[in-house]
């Protein structure tokens, strides 16, 4: 399945990346789909548009994110929300007057699947605990990528997978980042789960024994 852009940025822009990403998905055919770090919601639009063509209406997606410029760390990793190509620009800016990462902007793009997408506002650091794991099928991490945060989203995460979901971690291979491999591979020591990189290097997936 093509994995398309809407017009929006993504962090699965490489060639073949988002493809990937797809077909590691269609073969869990989860039915409750959560993704930390929805950014402009083209992932998650995505991941509704192949669990709608698996499952129809009976499925969830969740997404959570601060949905906002947020400079209070400077050791996280901060998306560039800024596009390049200037036409897209002008597009968001005087024709949509719409900030793209805004949680509206993101609500409108997943407006199609409104009866099955929730969307939380705020920090993984505090909220995700505050959502029931033991629901969520599948897990596609991609928030806040400084060490303590990994490891507090992976840890909220620990029912998922002992309930034989994933959780499938993004950027493993961040030079700019290393608190995200070094967050991954000491919770899948400590726990005893399988791990495999995939995508050259780019994902982690974490899964039962």
């Amino acid at each position: 399945m093509k994995y398309k852009k809407y017009y929006r940025k993504t962090s699965l822009k490489q060639p073949g990346v988002g493809e990937f990403f797809l077909n590691e998905i269609i073969s869990k055919k989860p039915k409750i789909f959560l993704e930390v770090g929805v950014f402009h919601g083209v992932t998650g639009r995505n991941v509704c548009e192949v669990l709608h063509k698996i499952h129809g209406n009976d499925f969830k997606y969740i997404g959570l994110d601060l949905f906002e410029e947020n400079e209070e760390n400077v050791n996280e990793v901060i998306p560039n929300t800024s596009f390049s190509n200037p036409l897209k620009t002008i597009y968001f800016k005087y024709i949509k007057r719409q900030n793209p990462y805004s949680i509206e902007a993101v609500e409108e793009l997943l407006k199609k699947f409104k009866n099955n997408v929730s969307l939380i506002k705020g920090n993984s650091n505090k909220l995700l605990n505050k959502i029931d794991m033991a629901k969520i099928n599948y897990v596609f991490l991609d928030g806040g990528h400084e060490y303590k945060t990994v490891m507090n989203d992976l840890n909220c995460c620990n029912k998922v997978i002992q309930n034989d979901g994933v959780v499938l971690c993004d950027d493993y291979d961040l030079h700019q980042a290393p608190g995200v491999k070094k967050a991954i591979d000491e919770f899948v020591a400590s726990n005893n789960y399988k791990c495999s990189i995939i995508c050259n290097e780019r994902f982690a997936k974490i899964e039962k024994n």
